[in-house]
């Protein structure tokens, strides 16, 4: 299985990028939020500048906020500074919609979007709609290294439910999804993979990562440590800001592991002004956890979106997920401890099921 890295895109963080390259890690995504972190291109293009094999692409790339056009020339520009691996990441916008306040793309939206954006990421000409009205487009100068198509782009395209994940199925090159609990979740998503798909899907060719962070355990080491909560805190708090997110937005109620915390949280979240509450929810998006929601960070909590365990236990999981077809985990710790988890899970882990 690949191990990579899931990256809060940091212009002034490039040695993170370049260590996990020299400690084998096989890709580098970097997130795409506009009112959370530094451009995802141009932190993209000193990565590429700066190594030599990882592979580096979106991870992912916002359809709400960049017009088709603009990221294929994005990620088609960092191609020609990083030719043969270079990957394209996309998704609809869950957090960097909601940031500002706003939903995610709609499906049939992010629909279309993809139809668009297919053949643009080949070079090909496609057809864009602005305004009411379309147009066929192409890059009409893709000559002298402005860019580079002759080296394919793979398509990998985000999803957490039925629609998006079917929606992976029919544009992509493979689908970056939330880490499946088991085996067994696994083969479901692959399901709703297939389900949108326009032809049968080769499992061998199509390409699925996982989204998560990793805590490699001492002997005796409780998953409630200090160190842990260190290491994925603010991987389980971006998970309960979601579950937020769609209970607010949907109805709908948070998973069970957040149960023994739900009403004090919003009972926290919701003393905000309502008008504002969309900057606050988001509040050390998967860098860090605010001095009031570390209370939150229980056992459950941290275990409904991190792996924790022991080395053999976390081997182990790997290998069950890689058997009915995950082929990558990404991991995305906490900002602080970002060198130190990238080097235990090296050690432990990425020596191993490499």
């Amino acid at each position: 299985m690949d191990i990579g890295i899931c990256v809060a895109s940091h212009i002034n963080d490039i040695d993170y990028v370049v260590r996990a390259e020299e400690l084998g890690y096989s890709h580098a995504w970097l997130a795409d939020s506009q009112m959370l972190w530094s451009d995802c291109y141009a932190t993209l293009a000193l990565a590429a500048v700066k190594t030599s094999k990882i592979q580096l692409g979106t991870g992912v790339a916002i359809t709400g906020t960049r017009p088709a056009p603009n990221n294929a020339s994005g990620i088609a520009t960092i191609n020609a500074l990083a030719p043969g691996r270079t990957f394209f990441g996309v998704g609809a916008g869950n957090t960097a919609l909601r940031v500002m306040g706003f939903p995610p793309q709609r499906i049939k939206a992010f629909d279309n979007y993809l139809e668009t954006l297919a053949p643009l990421l080949k070079g090909e000409e496609s057809v864009y709609e602005q305004d009411g009205e379309t147009r066929p487009i192409r890059h009409i100068m893709p000559d002298k290294g402005f860019v580079n198509f002759d080296d394919p782009i793979p398509l990998y395209i985000s999803g957490f439910g039925p629609k998006s994940l079917a929606l992976a199925g029919k544009h992509g090159d493979g689908a970056v999804i939330a880490l499946p609990a088991s085996p067994a979740v696994m083969l479901n998503v692959w399901r709703m993979i297939e389900d949108g798909a326009l032809a049968p899907i080769d499992r061998d060719e199509y390409y699925t990562t996982a989204l998560t962070t990793m805590v490699v355990l001492d002997p005796g080491e409780a998953v409630d440590s200090p160190r842990v909560k260190s290491e994925c805190g603010a991987m389980a708090m971006a998970a309960v800001h979601f579950a937020y997110d769609q209970f607010r937005n949907f109805g709908r109620q948070p998973p069970g592991g957040l149960g023994g915390i739900w009403d004090d949280y919003r009972k926290m979240i919701e003393a905000y002004p309502a008008e504002r509450r969309h900057q606050r929810i988001h509040g050390g998006h998967n860098c860090w956890v605010l001095e009031e929601e570390e209370r939150f960070l229980t056992p459950e909590v941290l275990q409904a979106s991190s792996m924790i365990g022991t080395k053999d236990q976390l081997i182990d999981q790997l290998q069950g997920l890689e058997s009915v077809g995950l082929d990558q985990v990404m991991i995305l710790p906490n900002f602080d401890t970002r060198f130190e988890v990238l080097d235990r899970v090296a050690r432990d882990v990425v020596s191993v099921v490499a």
